[in-house]
């Protein structure tokens, strides 16, 4: 390995010096700017002692004096370069000073401005090593994360898309499905009708050749007599011809779309019209002072590029698949598991588990029905109300049912375990009144919401209950007709009735973005609102399949997941679209 000159080691380099002194091999630590000496702390002592060098100028080895390379007068070849021409910035000796290039010039000490700029150098080197190279390396951090993201965020939107087209492809193969069989249908029809006609001719044709045979008959007796008598009867009339007719085909009308209609039906990728953004660098300033004091850690704070993305409402709402749940005959009520497992429940109390693959894994008798009884907590496992004997059961991971929180004299009719904090709420009944209670992660109450402001009860039957992220709790209540919420603090902030004459809530859940959805049995739809309760649209209706809609709840890909009345299908919906930003 090649050994680094004195000039090339970095100043904050570590390494061992050994005193100039003849035969002292002691750790220098002073260096001797007139006899450009280094020395260790006894030789600098005996130097200074030194009549010749008591003079001389001994300072720590870092703050030395850069030794002056010896270099010929390029002039005068015999005299050494010692001084700066302060005018014309070149080195001279001392010869060039009487020269009349130089005569009247001002002029520096060489040594000592070699020495100046030999400093500069190693402060420029420091500015480099411990300014814009780490920061040049964060940006390089920077620029690597965020093609991280981009490559995150595009394969995102590729899957989104896939899942979109999937999708599409399957309601075109749904609705052409159909189609064919209406077709199939119609063309049975046609066929039976013209088949009939067919046999009504064969049966007419067979008539005609059988009066034939008789006239023939009658054109060989001798009997003049009977052939008279057949000639005035209504045999010898021959029968019409059959009456048949033409049948009409069917004509398919092709559908009217382009390209764009089919983009507009699958989502596009927008870009906003931005500039993108400076990365941010810290100031020089903070980088000196950082270079002193060393070993402290750079800021590695920074912001990101532009290139954002956001979820907001698709335009339409797209199926994106289904599954059977065995052991019910309705779903009323269902709650999202770990490992992609749901619970589901029906008007009758059966609770079943079951995995994606519609597998049956549990199933329970419960007291629950048209409730939302049972809920997933934090740690995956499934708590649910018992109203018969006024009790909130657990289900552990063993599958054993253990009793958790007891509710005393009140019926809990709903639950939900909080995304927020762990906690649970529940909603409860008795002697027609109605609350809603708050535990903690342990079952211990610490509060209930049962009046508002001006002592009017809040429930009347709160049947769904759960909580949207800025934590207000979102009742749906049979009896008030309502979905009544209250805001952390225990305040009433709005009752929403609806958009007819009668509304019949049901199940209810909230999004990422504060959406606010709830089954109505009255107009057999699912209705949207945002966080303040502001009506934005009806999400599902009759038109789109759902015919009684009880129970909806969103996954963690921000899917909707809606039970029905009368079958045992759940149906997951795709209804928020990634935005580039």
């Amino acid at each position: 390995m090649m050994a680094l000159s004195e000039s090339q080691i970095p100043p904050d380099a570590q390494h061992y010096l050994v005193c100039g002194t003849e035969d002292c091999e002691k750790n220098c630590q002073f260096y001797c700017n007139d006899c450009h000496q280094p020395m260790c702390e006894q030789c600098r002592d005996e130097h200074q002692k030194n009549k010749k060098t008591k003079s001389h100028e001994v300072v720590p080895y870092k703050q030395r004096k850069r030794q002056l390379p010896v270099e010929k007068c390029k002039i005068h070849p015999t005299k050494e370069m010692v001084l700066l021409c302060e005018e014309c910035q070149i080195p001279i000796c001392y010869k060039c000073t009487a020269t009349k290039e130089h005569r009247g010039h001002a002029f520096t000490d060489l040594e000592t401005d070699f020495d100046e700029k030999v400093s500069l150098c190693h402060e420029e080197i420091a500015k480099i090593r411990n300014y814009f190279e780490p920061t040049s390396q964060d940006l390089k951090k920077e620029i690597a994360g965020d093609v991280t993201e981009i490559k995150k965020i595009m394969e995102a939107i590729r899957t989104s898309m896939k899942t979109e087209a999937k999708a599409v492809k399957k309601l075109v193969d749904t609705v052409t499905s159909e189609n064919i069989e209406q077709v199939d249908k119609i063309e049975q029809s046609l066929l039976e009708t013209l088949n009939n006609q067919n046999q009504e001719i064969d049966d007419y044709i067979t008539y005609l050749n059988d009066s034939i045979t008789t006239f023939y008959g009658y054109l060989s007796s001798s009997n003049i007599e009977q052939i008279t008598l057949a000639l005035k009867s209504e045999s010898f009339i021959i029968r019409p011809i059959p009456e048949t007719s033409k049948q009409v085909p069917l004509v398919f009308t092709a559908g009217n779309f382009s390209k764009e209609d089919v983009a507009k039906l699958l989502g596009r990728i927008t870009v906003q019209n931005t500039k993108p953004e400076n990365r941010k660098i810290k100031p020089m300033e903070t980088a000196s002072t950082q270079l002193k004091s060393t070993g402290k850690k750079r800021k590695q704070g920074r912001e990101k590029s532009g290139v954002k993305k956001t979820l907001s409402l698709s335009p339409s709402v797209t199926k994106v698949r289904e599954y059977t749940v065995p052991g019910v005959d309705s779903v009323f009520h269902i709650s999202l598991g770990k490992s992609g497992r749901l619970w589901v429940s029906d008007m009758y109390g059966n609770l079943v588990q079951t995995d994606l693959q519609g597998n049956q894994l549990q199933k329970i008798q419960t007291s629950g029905g048209y409730e939302g009884y049972h809920t997933v907590t934090h740690n995956g496992e499934l708590i649910y109300a018992d109203k018969n004997n006024n009790v909130i059961k657990r289900i552990t991971p063993d599958n054993t049912i253990t009793g958790f929180i007891k509710t005393g004299d009140w019926k809990p009719i709903s639950i939900h375990s909080s995304h927020i904090n762990g906690d649970i709420l529940v909603g409860m009944e008795k002697d027609r009144k109605a609350k809603v209670t708050r535990y903690n992660k342990t079952g211990t109450e610490i509060q209930n919401i049962q009046r508002d402001n001006k002592g009017q009860g809040l429930y009347s039957c709160p049947h769904y209950i759960t909580e949207n992220i800025n934590g207000d709790v979102c009742v749906s209540d049979f009896g008030k007709q309502a979905v009544v919420v209250v805001n952390k603090s225990n305040q009433h902030r709005f009752s929403y009735t609806g958009q007819g004459s009668r509304f019949n809530p049901y199940g209810i859940c909230t999004d990422v973005l504060g959406h606010i959805l709830v089954c109505d049995d009255n107009s057999l739809t699912v209705h949207l609102q945002d966080k303040d309760g502001q009506f934005l649209s009806l999400l599902l209706t009759p038109q789109q399949g759902v015919k009684y809609p009880r129970s909806v709840c969103v996954d963690d890909e921000n899917n909707l997941w809606v039970g029905q009345d009368i079958t045992n299908t759940v149906t997951v919906y795709k209804y928020l679209q990634i935005t580039i930003i």
